[in-house]
């Protein structure tokens, strides 16, 4: 009987878990597929509710996100094409150095921007906000690595 409770209990743990996940990955294909544009307006809009951006900063941080919506689709485009032309070619320590040096040159640029947009406050809570984002982004990979082995 303990045996039978305990298995049904576990069958619909694991149930429950895969329906959360085929849920997230639905999601992310959805904004996976966006197009660079509703892809800036929805990161516009999650500034808005969690900054309280005024007109003037939501139309400034549109531009923002828009551009590098942009950029982030060609690079993803541009990773893609590199992928199947060296499928088993690996980046040398000179393009993985050039790509890091132009991806933190991008990123002090970005934050001297918005920090001219956003007021002190306002700075103060989207760093906190950037920083959460990394530690998320770090956990999920390092979970990702953990998976394949």
């Amino acid at each position: 009987m303990k045996k039978t409770t305990f298995m049904a209990i576990l069958l619909l743990t694991g149930a429950t878990l895969m329906a959360q996940q085929g849920k997230r990955e639905a999601s992310a294909m959805v904004i996976r597929d966006a197009t660079p544009e509703q892809m800036a307006t929805l990161h516009t809009k999650k500034m808005t509710l969690a900054l309280d951006l005024d007109e003037a900063q939501q139309t400034e941080i549109q531009k923002i996100n828009l551009e590098h919506a942009k950029m982030r689709k060609a690079k993803m485009e541009e990773r893609r094409a590199m992928q199947e032309k060296r499928a088993l070619q690996k980046p040398t320590t000179e393009e993985k150095y050039a790509m890091k040096m132009e991806q933190l040159d991008k990123q002090i640029a970005h934050k001297a921007r918005m920090k001219k947009i956003l007021s002190a406050e306002q700075y103060q809570k989207w760093e906190k906000m950037a920083a959460r984002k990394m530690n998320h982004k770090k956990r999920e990979k390092r979970k990702r690595t953990e998976d394949r082995k």
